[in-house]
């Protein structure tokens, strides 16, 4: 009868377990559309209209919103949680604990500064050109002013790049909020989850589908390198000491005369624009120029040399409506990463540090 009646308490347990590891396994369902209807009901207007004076005074921050979010929301930070479970699952005879992997992401890990033990992921090399972080907290500020300690930074990421993606001329997005921010920074984690700029097709691909994006999706992705400009510490290898054969002859030149030495100061304004004709357009320019051997990293061109990317170079080229409609899929994928959520997190005060209480 004992052995009966553990069998049932079990396979009770399991059911009452099953909706928890569910819920454990997926927290994109706590992100919700208009989130702060009731706690904040203007937050999204003053995030918009913030974004739009800021691109107005300062046009790059659109570009930089958008590489927040994909940094934010690539760093995928992996941790185990600890469940006991009867061990008559496992065939055995005494009870065990059972380990499951989570990740977590979009958290705004990414704009916190070094300080108190926290070491910034901006640090990292892969953060190498990223800027504006200041103007995070002119967003934050109208955002305290109305409703305090309510929006989270997470959330102001992910907003601010939807906003300046539409002020870039891309397309507009329905994102869902409800995100939480970290009390940790992930700077050890930064290069191993994101790709960098001469890593190969492979690594890159296989980086992205880990979380869910397909092939055509990230070669949309991909796409942003349409806007912005390359710092030339991050082109001369292509230039020196010989030219990439990759490279339209003419063009090299060009990106010569941008770079003229193997050797730029890091801290010196030497770039050259990802995109010279339409350089502040999301726009599928960028496809037409990698077909002509004008992509600026190793990493563009390469898009055209894989069987598997070049079809969707060739769609997206021919076709800036598809661009869009997969490069909204894309960021809309990127922006529900496994976000931190519900008790977890917390909502920054100042989004460059922890809550001090």
């Amino acid at each position: 009868m004992m052995a009966i009646k553990n069998h049932h308490c079990c396979f009770s347990f399991i059911f009452l377990l099953l909706p928890l590891l569910l819920q454990l396994h997926s927290v994109k369902g706590d992100l919700q559309l208009n989130y702060y209807a009731q706690s904040c009901p203007n937050a999204e207007e003053i995030i918009r209209q913030q974004v739009n004076k800021l691109y107005n005074k300062h046009g790059n921050t659109a570009v930089s919103w958008v590489r927040n979010l994909f940094h934010d929301c690539m760093v995928k930070v992996y941790f185990y949680t600890y469940i006991r479970i009867c061990a008559y699952i496992m065939k055995m005879k005494s009870e065990n604990n059972i380990a499951i992997l989570l990740m977590q992401s979009c958290d705004a890990s990414l704009l916190l500064e070094t300080v108190n033990g926290i070491e910034s992921e901006q640090k990292s090399d892969r953060s190498f050109g990223m800027r504006n972080f200041k103007y995070v907290k002119t967003i934050k500020d109208a955002l305290e002013q109305e409703c305090p300690r309510t929006v989270s930074c997470a959330d102001i990421v992910s907003l601010s790049a939807r906003d300046g993606i539409v002020l870039l001329g891309g397309p507009r997005i329905e994102m869902k909020t409800g995100r939480k921010d970290s009390k940790r920074s992930y700077l050890s984690e930064v290069e191993n989850t994101i790709p960098n700029h001469n890593d190969s097709m492979e690594l890159v691909l296989s980086r992205f589908q880990s979380i869910g994006i397909d092939t055509k999706e990230i070669v949309a992705l991909l796409g942003a390198h349409s806007v912005g400009r390359v710092h030339c510490v991050n082109l001369v290898h292509r230039l020196y000491p010989t030219v990439d054969p990759t490279l339209d002859p003419d063009y090299a030149e060009y990106l010569k005369g941008r770079c003229p030495t193997p050797d730029p100061d890091p801290e010196a304004v030497l770039y050259s624009r990802n995109d010279r004709e339409t350089p502040m357009i999301l726009d599928n320019m960028y496809y037409k120029n990698l077909l002509k051997h004008k992509g600026l990293l190793v990493i563009d061109q390469q898009l055209t040399s894989d069987p598997t990317t070049s079809p969707f170079v060739e769609k997206m080229a021919a076709d800036n409506g598809y661009f869009h409609d997969q490069f909204a899929r894309a960021v809309l994928l990127l922006s529900e990463n496994n976000p931190l959520t519900g008790d977890e997190g917390e909502v920054r005060k100042d989004c460059r540090y922890v809550n001090s209480e």
